[in-house]
């Protein structure tokens, strides 16, 4: 027969218990399904031939006490004692102990595991999950059938960040490993934009002696639960936290008065069980209504629930825990002859288990006791294993005949190690080669009801094989909050949120978490809550007036659409016309002697130019692309510099003609239009190289110029190269300026003959308009730089035409009397 223990943890305390109106020990009636757990599943693995044939388990049962000394005494006990206890000599052949199942907790776990260590006896605890704490003290008996803690700390993150709660509080189980939580955790915290506005650590057990320093602590509690901002507490503990809990708002609040009012959501670890025991049964678990859990995976197994309700203290005689459990359950005494009775209420048959609340025995299976279950089913199959591989040597050896030994518990571990079965349930259960089971936890919501009975209700999962960041599945819409938040999603938050338009702003001195709210600077919006920062809007968006979004911006540019633009088309087309009738007046009049007198190739020439001149505005005033970008300066600079070396070489011509007359001059062989010619075609043609020059290498192209307006994108013409496009204007600016001193150097020759006064007056108009032109177009953006320079090109334009044209214009139209030779050498 193979013996299987089981190591009870916490089943009840004896050791200077805290206020407690009891002569007797306390049990924690609590854990008591697991003990049943651990009896059906022996049960049922004995009652199926197929995994163990012709094999029986039995197990034993030892309490811990929750004490250091009586673990080791009891453990000592496990492994040596018969009717004596003889340390180190096993005296009863028919106890053969394979595994020990236990404990509850860290300590208890690691206290046994010192003493089996030596005896290589394999260990499976159910409920620590401090697995690093065990490996780095090297105890290789140990199997875990818990998930790694580590998991946890991942899915308590992904939970605080799912409901955007920022600012908790934080009770730890004052002990290892609390601290060992507190030094993982709160890196976390911090690193995900999580502060914690306190941390307090609880005592394990409260004695009478420590009463001062524990009622300080409640203080604290109290303090921290009523007055604090906080909404969300994390509670990292063992079996005893929510008793420690509970007891602390007692003394702090008796009748529950400001209790009732708390708007609270409890994150429970893994660890964590709702357990009232002694005085506390009477108490109620309605502060923690709404509380989420993360809890060991469980499931329904087929038949436990039934075998709950026919457990009966009468039936029952082998049970040494099971009379306690149903005095302090159900507050009822069983005949003592040599005691007195505790209560006046007599225990029955008819009490059931299913009759108790939640928080002194449930009937749903829990997920310590779904663990203890599948650590009977993983020895179960490690011992079939070792006996299939045993029955297949002693086959090959049979003609040997050699006699085997029983098994020995060493024998399991590589059996342990790895090993994976389906459980009744249906569910795989895998442990991989450190000894740890794989999967995940269930995330529980609490549901309490006045009858002091709860229900935990499944709401999501945490599965560690999932996509990084994708570990934790919440049902939101499942969960039941705490009655006073009204079903809305509670808040966690030091500040109430930054809206869209403002950021977050650090407070001096205090934790990052706590901040103020500053509305977004010009230019910038920010768009979501609670942002670190505001931003800009895309180049082609500009802010709204709340600055919490982006509104695309207009593409805009001169159009024949808008006053300005009409206006300066008009005053194009009329100065155009009025150049167009100058030139027919002077082809119409052109055999008469001022015309003659003027150079008519000059003035042809001149007045040609001055039209496409005021032409070469359109250019400006239509929508800018690849062609009219291109066209648009060389059209302006060419037609330009030919107007004005026009107007030079028209001045050169009467400077010549005068310089002429004089006897045995050199200069008559220049009078006549070769001179003319070659210079407007020599200026000229300097600028078109410049153009070309300029068109081949840096060519002018459109582009959107996002920032001159904040409401608008204005569709432009960029240069391309700056360099060129001042060349163009320095080699025009040249001819006006060479021009200008010429005429005004021959403002005194005889009048009949001489233009360089009218000349004179041109090119001053002219050099005015474009000295202006360069700081107006320097400090101007947008549509208005193109209307300063179309405006440049009319007024410059205009200038040559009035200065030079009209005061002949007037002589031709409304004096003809004074176009004659006649005339002329007579007012001379």
């Amino acid at each position: 027969m193979s013996h299987l223990v089981y190591h009870f943890v916490e089943s009840k305390f004896n050791e200077n218990p805290a206020i407690i109106p009891y002569d007797m020990p306390i049990v924690f009636t609590k854990f008591y399904q697991h003990v049943l757990a651990l009896a059906f599943a022996v049960k049922e693995i004995n009652a199926d031939a197929q995994i163990l044939p012709n094999v029986t388990l039995g197990f034993h049962i030892y309490d811990s006490y929750n004490n250091a000394r009586m673990t080791y005494r009891t453990t000592l006990d496990l492994l040596f004692k018969s009717q004596e206890f003889v340390p180190n000599y096993k005296c009863n052949s028919q106890k053969n102990l394979m595994a020990i199942i236990g404990g509850l907790d860290f300590d208890t776990s690691s206290y046994v595991a010192e003493l089996i260590e030596f005896f290589k006896i394999p260990q499976l605890t159910y409920g620590s999950l401090a697995q690093e704490e065990f490996q780095t003290i090297k105890l290789s008996s140990l199997y875990f059938m818990v998930p790694k803690e580590d998991h946890q700390y991942i899915g308590i993150i992904q939970l605080l960040h799912h409901f955007k709660w920022t600012w908790i509080g934080i009770f730890a189980v004052d002990n290892n490993s609390g601290e060992n939580f507190l030094q993982k955790m709160q890196p976390l915290l911090s690193q995900n934009g999580i502060c914690s506005s306190f941390v307090q650590r609880l005592s394990q057990l409260v004695h009478l002696e420590d009463y001062q320093e524990s009622f300080q602590t409640i203080e604290i509690i109290s303090i921290n639960m009523i007055n604090s901002k906080v909404n969300a507490f994390l509670v990292y503990g063992e079996s005893l936290t929510i008793m420690w809990l509970k007891f602390a708002t007692f003394l702090a609040d008796p009748e529950s008065k400001e209790i009732a009012l708390f708007r609270n959501v409890w994150i429970m670890t893994v660890q964590i069980d709702f357990v009232l025991s002694g005085f506390q049964i009477r108490w109620d678990l309605q502060m923690f209504h709404g509380a989420i859990s993360f809890n060991i995976h469980s499931t329904d197994v087929a038949g436990f629930k039934e075998f709950l309700l026919t457990v009966n203290p009468l039936s029952i005689s082998s049970d040494g825990f099971l009379h306690d459990v149903w005095e302090q359950s159900f507050e009822c005494s069983f005949p003592k002859s040599e005691l007195k009775e505790i209560y006046s209420r007599k225990c029955t048959g008819e009490m059931k288990l299913e009759d108790l609340p939640g928080p002194v025995f449930e009937t749903e299976m829990t997920g310590q006791s779904y663990s203890i279950y599948n650590a009977v089913y993983a020895v179960a199959h490690a011992l079939r294993a070792l006996l299939m591989l045993r029955y297949v040597i002693k086959k090959k050896m049979m003609s040997k005949k050699t006699d085997h030994p029983n098994f020995q518990a060493w024998q399991l571990h590589s059996f342990l190690q790895g090993i994976s079965f389906n459980n009744s349930a249906g569910e795989r259960v895998s442990l991989n080669e450190k000894g740890e089971a794989t999967g995940g936890f269930d995330i529980t919501n609490l549901i309490t009801f006045p009858n002091r009975s709860f229900q935990r209700i499944r709401v999501g999962k945490l599965d560690p094989s999932a996509t990084k960041g994708k570990e934790l599945f919440i049902d939101e819409d499942g969960i039941v909050w705490h009655p006073t938040f009204n079903q809305d999603l509670p808040l966690s938050q030091c500040n109430d949120p930054c809206f869209p338009g403002s950021w977050k702003k650090g407070i001096e001195g205090d934790q990052f978490c706590c901040y103020d709210c500053v509305p977004c600077p010009e230019g910038k919006i920010s768009n979501q809550n609670d942002m670190d920062d505001c931003f800009e809007c895309p180049e082609d968006h500009y802010p709204n007036k709340e600055k919490n979004g982006c509104i695309l911006k207009l593409v805009v540019f001169l159009t024949l659409e808008e006053t300005l633009e009409i206006s300066l088309a008009s005053v194009a087309l009329c100065f155009f016309f009025l150049t167009s009738w100058v030139l027919g007046t002077f082809i119409k009049y052109r055999d008469t002697s001022i015309v003659k007198a003027n150079n008519r190739f000059l003035t042809y020439t001149l007045l040609v130019s001055l039209q496409l001149c005021f032409l070469s505005s359109f250019f400006f005033l239509s929508q800018p692309g690849k062609v009219t970008c291109l066209l648009r300066q060389s059209m302006f600079g060419i037609t330009f510099s030919v107007a004005i070396s026009s107007v030079l070489a028209k001045t050169i011509t009467v400077v010549v003609a005068f310089m002429a007359t004089k006897p045995g001059s050199q200069m008559r062989r220049w009078v006549g239009k070769r001179l003319a010619f070659w210079t407007v075609l020599s200026c000229s043609l300097f600028q078109v190289c410049i153009c070309i020059l300029w068109l081949s290498t840096y060519p002018p192209f459109p582009e959107l110029d996002m920032h001159s307006e904040l409401q608008e994108m204005i569709l432009q013409c960029n240069e391309g190269s700056a360099f060129f496009f001042y060349c163009v204007l320095g080699c025009m600016g040249i001819l006006a300026i060479a021009s200008f001193i010429v005429a005004f150097l021959a403002r005194k020759l005889p009048d009949s003959f001489n233009e360089a006064k009218f000349i004179t007056f041109s090119m001053l108009a002219f050099c005015s308009v474009w000295i202006t032109f360069f700081p107006a177009y320097l400090s101007t953006k947008g549509k208005a730089l193109v209307a300063v320079e179309v405006f440049s090109i009319l007024a410059s334009s205009a200038a040559l035409l009035g200065c030079i044209f009209l005061p002949k214009c007037y002589i031709i139209v409304l004096r003809p009397e004074l176009n004659h030779r006649e005339q002329l050498i007579k007012r001379n």
